[in-house]
């Protein structure tokens, strides 16, 4: 199994950018899908975006063209970078992973929350107006 912890959160402006981090630690040598959801009080966790071991993305509409997800699997950490936040976006960041199996499976639950079964504690990003 694996362990994940988030890191980079904190209060920008509207308009403003901020790159978020998870570091991976455990049994790195398995190949994992992995994703990152959000929650705000009274929305619940929604998907953000997903990445499969080999680099195949996919991400929500209401992100799309304003974050990227990337890896850096050689140093066991994947990163969230949005730029032209609003505050909509204010939530606390989720990162989850769980055993990739294959292109197919990675479509069906790479935005579902029940496709994941290890979780970070969460960062908390805050947009203001």
């Amino acid at each position: 199994q694996v362990q994940l912890e988030e890191f980079g959160g904190g209060s920008v402006q509207a308009g403003g950018s901020l790159k978020i981090t998870c570091v991976v630690s455990g049994d790195t040598d398995r190949d994992y899908y992995m994703g990152w959801f959000r929650q705000s009080p009274g929305k619940g966790r929604e998907a953000v975006a997903a990445i499969d071991s080999d680099g195949t993305t996919v991400y929500t509409e209401s992100v799309k063209g304003r974050c990227t997800i990337s890896q850096d699997i050689s140093k066991n950490i994947l990163y969230l970078f949005c730029h032209s936040l609003k505050p909509e976006d204010t939530a606390r960041y989720y990162c989850a992973a769980d055993h990739a199996a294959g292109a197919l499976e990675f479509a069906r639950l790479s935005l579902l929350e029940s496709g994941y079964n290890y979780w970070g504690q969460g960062t908390q990003v805050t947009v203001s107006s």
